[in-house]
């Protein structure tokens, strides 16, 4: 029988800065920048969470919730070294790990009870573990799925274990509330409520194929996980598989919404930067560019443009990602702007043969400053476009470089 674990850092992000604070302990703590400025909570402290502050939520609002509350910048790289040794100690059960984000993993420890006995034995033990080498709190959810050991990790919170026992899920995820299933957001809850579907009970005794109907494959795939099952692609890979990501991203949200085309187009191209270092750091090739626009009200536009050939290059990126923006822009102030490449390929596939000794050029250019990052920090060399559109990271957007899925060496 399957042993599948999701492990899930309570309040990662805080618990690492009382790492370093520890005057923090107990107080309500909010990460993710000062309450006046713009962006989300990355984390909150479970003393904040007692105001209603929650992730996700605009720091603005967690202000209003809780003023008395200690906000925090935050620093990715400490959460980034922290994530690596969670990473270590979870190796050291099995090499089926995979790090779903930056402070959640899943295990397989199928058939490794004669090394690590009981699955709640096994638990407790990394539970331990987790604790004396990383000096931070995690809760456990252990299932025969990936899929309900993560419902069962949420559960356990804070600090906690729960196994749900084979032939058990069904009964387990019945009383829950369907936005308990990962996936469903709340345009998806909404549609499920006005059917009459608020428990995930109520959902698992639909019939598929009417699910189908109604929501095409991802109804299929909600029917199979109302049961347990690992159903859509939430959960399609196997733990621990090496795989290429399947699409790289960066976006930037601003501090106040801005119309000013010079420093949209700047931090374009700084994003088409980031994105095409991605790529070469992984070996891949993207044929489909797309923009993510988010004006001031919230709305939110993605448009995408094929080129004939795969490409790592900033500049193709950022000319098919600019082309995009000026024929799509409103002229409406920007809340968000992201850069994507997705069609990704390993190999370069059809050759641009009309500018290729062009584009073998910059192939060559790029490689060199690769290298000049590499000895000298990401902010060294920059194409002149986007040196203007530089900003601090910040905590909440684009993680990468997640322990176990580093780029390949060669």
């Amino acid at each position: 029988m399957r042993a599948i674990f999701h492990i899930d850092m309570d309040a990662f992000f805080v618990s690492v800065e009382e790492l370093f604070d520890p005057s923090l302990k107990g107080l309500p703590v909010v990460v993710g920048g000062a309450p006046n400025q713009r962006g989300v909570v990355t984390a909150a402290s479970y003393a904040a969470r007692k105001f209603g502050v929650h992730s996700a939520m605009p720091l603005r609002t967690a202000y209003k919730l809780c003023p008395q509350a200690i906000f925090v910048e935050g620093h990715p790289q400490r959460y980034r070294q922290y994530s690596r040794k969670v990473f270590d100690v979870l190796s050291s059960f099995t090499p089926q790990v995979e790090m779903a984000s930056i402070d959640e993993a899943y295990l397989d420890l199928t058939g490794t009870q004669r090394l690590h006995g009981h699955p709640m034995d096994a638990a407790h033990a990394l539970h331990e573990r987790v604790g004396r080498e990383t000096g931070l709190r995690c809760s456990i959810g252990i299932s025969t799925s990936k899929l309900v050991a993560k419902v069962a990790s949420d559960q356990a919170k804070p600090n906690g274990i729960l196994w749900v026992r084979p032939s058990m899920e069904a009964a387990f995820l019945a009383p829950l509330d369907v936005r308990k299933i990962p996936g469903i957001g709340k345009v998806t809850e909404k549609h499920l409520h006005a059917l009459g579907i608020r428990k995930v009970g109520d959902l698992a005794r639909l019939d598929a194929a009417f699910l189908e109907r109604r929501f095409g494959q991802w109804g299929l795939a909600m029917s199979g996980q109302a049961l347990g099952l690992d159903a859509g692609s939430w959960f399609d890979s196997e733990i621990g598989g090496a795989s290429d990501p399947k699409s790289i991203s960066h976006e930037h949200t601003f501090d106040q919404d801005t119309a000013d085309f010079t420093a949209l187009e700047a931090t374009i191209a700084y994003l088409a930067e980031k994105v095409a270092r991605r790529l070469r750091e992984h070996f891949l090739y993207s044929r489909t560019i797309h923009i993510k626009l988010r004006y001031s009200d919230f709305s939110t536009f993605t448009r995408a443009r094929t080129l004939d050939h795969g490409t790592q290059l900033d500049a193709e990126i950022l000319d098919a990602a600019r082309l995009l923006f000026q024929k799509n822009w409103t002229g409406a102030p920007i809340r968000l702007l992201g850069v994507y490449a997705g069609s990704l390929e390993s190999a370069e596939g059809q050759l641009n043969l009309l500018d290729n000794s062009k584009t073998e050029r910059w192939r060559k250019a790029m490689s060199a400053v690769d290298r000049m990052r590499d000895r000298f920090g990401e902010s060294s060399v920059s194409l002149a476009t986007g040196l203007q559109g530089k900003y601090r990271e910040r905590v909440h957007e684009n993680p990468e470089g997640l322990p176990g899925k580093e780029p390949r060496k060669s």
